[in-house]
Formats: C-alpha cells, structure tokens, sequence
C-alpha cells in the first residue's frame, strides 16, 4: 500500500500460477462432442482444450456444445470436436501474473485461458478464479480500511445529542461531538 498525493493504492502482484488450476481437462482434436462432455462432467469443468499432437490447438466449451451441436439438433456421438471447437487459442505464458491474464480474457473477450510453458498445456486460469482472488482482496482491503479508519470526521450529527458538529469522533461504535465526547470521559 502506498500513498500518492492522498490516494491510497493496493497492488497486487500475484503469480499466475499461484492461482492456475493445474491439469486441465483436455481431449484429442480427433474425438466426438460426446467424449468431451464425458471429459467434463467427470473433471467438473466446462471446457476442453483441444489437443493435436499433444500441443494445444483450440478450446470446447459448454456453450459450444449448446450452441454448436443441441441447438441445431446434432448427434454428440457423430460431430468431432474440430468442429466446433473455438481457434485460434489464445494461451498465456506460466511466467505471467493475474493481472496479465484478466487484461488479457477482457482484450480478447474470453473467460478461460490455458497456461502454457514450452508450448505445453499446464494448468488453465478462469474468469472465477480472478473474481476469486479479487474478492479476497477487496474482503482484505475492506479489513485494512476498517482498522485504519480515521477517527475523526470533519462534519456530521453527533449519534448522541443530535447536533451538527465539525468535529465528530467515534467513541464506543458512536459518532460523538465534542461536548458528548467529554461527557462520556466524565462518566
């Protein structure tokens, strides 16, 4: 946390692969729709990457599956997922951080993003995964902010007499006056 001319800024530098879920569902650019929504339910995802000759090539989505293949009333077992998968992949490096990944999912309007290093698939990071972490931290920052809270305010009511006072402090969870605030010290 620093301090620039009164704004307080939080940065986080995470590592993607801190927040990656490592292996993947994939499939082979060769099989059916079918296995690879037998793929997913049993991996409990809603994607595929689609591997050719064991390099990423695209990616299977429930939505394509819906849109793609049921929508039009085509049999799972009969399409191969080559047709419907989207490409090109847009991947991103292992070397990267999560920031790197979420300017990335909104540059080019996708939600999931498989994590390469060699060219090799190893680990896939979600839109879920950064609203994960960003929740997190927003649940941090709000704590830090509580604790840090400046005690006194500038104008308001005091909770106890009612009036307007410029120069409110909390006492006890109550926003007192100077007057209330000394009272309470005599009590």
């Amino acid at each position: 946390m620093m301090n620039n001319s009164n704004a307080i800024r939080f940065e986080t530098r995470i590592p993607l692969r801190e927040v990656m879920q490592t292996h993947p569902a994939t499939i082979d650019v060769g099989e059916t729709v079918a296995r690879a929504a037998q793929t997913m339910c049993r991996a409990g995802v809603g994607s595929c990457i689609v591997l050719q000759n064991s390099l990423p090539t695209g990616i299977v989505t429930e939505e394509d599956i819906n849109c793609k293949v049921v929508a039009k009333n085509l049999k799972p077992g009969e399409v191969r997922v080559s047709e419907v998968m989207s490409t090109p992949l847009i991947t991103i490096g292992a070397d990267k951080l999560v920031e790197d990944a979420a300017a990335m999912m909104v540059k080019h309007r996708v939600r999931r993003l498989p994590v390469v290093e060699d060219q090799m698939v190893i680990g896939i990071v979600t839109v879920r995964d950064i609203l994960t972490i960003a929740t997190e931290v927003n649940e941090l920052l709000a704590d830090l902010i509580e604790i840090n809270r400046e005690e006194e305010y500038a104008m308001g009511i005091c909770d106890r007499c009612g009036n307007m006072s410029d120069a409110l402090s909390r006492v006890d969870n109550l926003m007192l006056c100077p007057a209330c605030r000394e009272e309470e010290q005599l009590l």
